[in-house]
């Protein structure tokens, strides 16, 4: 009997510990392969030092890989964009705020450039609804294309991936809370739409939008409707 491919799972988002879960709870999955997980670099280096690792899945990672991990390991990462658009930073958030419609959560082949090797699998979703409603999205294609790709790497012992059209790639830095202040010259010059779009693309856990007082204090608005 073969011996099973051991996978690492690395993440800390809410739609990690989804798609955790939803591979732990399927029992073909489970009789072709050992899963680990780990949340932080720190335990991510523990473990390679530890284990003999196949394949390494980052499902919503903030840290950039070391190159000896990339060199020695085939390492695949979920961003949440229509690669190769929107690599980078909060890509959620930028998203929403441009007043993005439709995204992809797409799997690719991390090398050293940020969000740029090749793609492995990517299905569309929609950006409407509160920040907890797109990530339960997130959540759910994520557990369908990890299924999909362990199945095929589980029956095939590969993976098959496509470069990207780096001529069309754009890239946005993380975004940073001072970002997500509502200025005035903001509601004299954007619509209730494009305001609207900001407060539900900062809703926790990310900065919330707020509105600078006179007396130095910060009114935050979670929440807004047209």
């Amino acid at each position: 009997m073969d011996q099973l491919k051991n996978i690492l799972l690395c993440g800390y988002r809410d739609w990690f510990t989804k798609i955790h879960s939803d591979i732990l709870s399927d029992e073909k999955l489970n009789k072709n392969f050992n899963f680990l997980t780990c949340k932080d670099p720190d335990e991510l280096n523990k473990i390679l030092n530890e284990n003999k690792i196949d394949f390494i899945f980052f499902l919503g990672w903030s840290w950039i890989l070391k190159k000896d991990i990339l060199d020695n390991y085939i390492c695949i990462c979920l961003h949440p964009s229509k690669l190769p658009l929107y690599r980078g930073g909060s890509p959620i958030q930028h998203q929403i705020i441009n007043g993005e419609k439709i995204s992809a959560v797409t799997f690719f082949i991390m090398d050293e450039k940020v969000d740029h090797g090749p793609i492995v699998w990517s299905c569309d979703f929609s950006l409407e609804g509160n920040l907890n409603e797109i990530f339960n999205r997130i959540a759910d294609i994520g557990s369908i294309g990890m299924n999909e790709i362990l199945n095929y790497i589980g029956d095939n012992h590969n993976i098959i991936a496509k470069e990207q059209n780096h001529s069309d790639s754009t890239y946005f830095k993380r975004r940073k809370p001072e970002q997500s202040e509502i200025k005035i010259e903001d509601l004299q010059n954007q619509t209730a739409e494009q305001i609207y779009n900001k407060i539900r693309a900062l809703q926790d856990p990310y900065p919330n939008a707020y509105i600078s007082c006179k007396d130095g204090t910060k009114l935050y608005i979670q929440n807004a409707k047209i």
